[in-house]
C-alpha cells in the first residue's frame, strides 16, 4: 500500500527536527512524490549527505511502501 503524503512529511519532520517539508504528488497516484525539504541541519553539508539524512528519516521505506521520491533539499 502506498504511503500518504502526510505520513512522508511526518517522518521527515520527526527525523530532521525543525525541517519545513512540502510534499507534492507528481502523478496523482499516491505513489510518485516530490519532497522539498528546508532545514538548518543541511547547512555546510554536501547535497549527497543532505539526501542521505532525508532517506534515513524515512526509516527504510524507500523502495517499499514509498516507490518514488524526487528530493530537493535547501537551507533556510
Amino acid at each position: 500500500m502506498p504511503m500518504q503524503a502526510d505520513d512522508i512529511a511526518s517522518l521527515i519532520r520527526e527525523g530532521i527536527p525543525g525541517a519545513k517539508v512540502e510534499i507534492i504528488d507528481l502523478a496523482g497516484d499516491g505513489d510518485h512524490y516530490r519532497a522539498v525539504v528546508t532545514a538548518e541541519a543541511f547547512r555546510g553539508m554536501p547535497r549527497v549527505k543532505q539526501h542521505q539524512l532525508v532517506y534515513a528519516a524515512l526509516q527504510g521505506r524507500m523502495g517499499g511502501e514509498l516507490h518514488a521520491l524526487a528530493l530537493e533539499t535547501r537551507t533556510p
